[in-house]
């Protein structure tokens, strides 16, 4: 069982794995695994819209006699990371004050 995964949550995650390093797609699929179910061709929609709002730019670089496009995270995709942090914070606050019984005793009533 798996909990779903929506378009500003993988947007979020994608720019967390970048500005980490800079990388190409497929190393980025192999470490979004680890936490969700996605495969490549979910990811570069995800990376265009990303290039589209300016939170992410490319340049290619050489490998093995082939050129690889490689993400880096903008100015303004570090703003809008620290933003989707903030929410995401919040959210699991609220959440887990539910899913793990926090703050129970406050909503019981007499």
């Amino acid at each position: 069982m798996g909990f779903p995964v929506n378009a500003g949550l993988l947007d979020a995650m994608v720019l967390s794995v970048v500005q980490n390093d800079d990388t190409y797609g497929y190393e980025i699929t192999q470490f979004l695994r680890k936490a969700v179910d996605i495969s490549e061709s979910t990811l570069y929609p995800v990376l265009r819209r990303l290039q589209k709002n300016d939170y992410l730019e490319t340049y290619d670089k050489e490998f093995m006699g082939r050129n690889r496009r490689y993400y880096r995270v903008t100015p303004k995709g570090n703003e809008a990371l620290e933003e989707y942090r903030q929410e995401w914070q919040t959210h699991k606050e609220k959440v887990d004050s539910i899913l793990m019984n926090k703050g129970a005793d406050d909503n019981e009533q007499t």
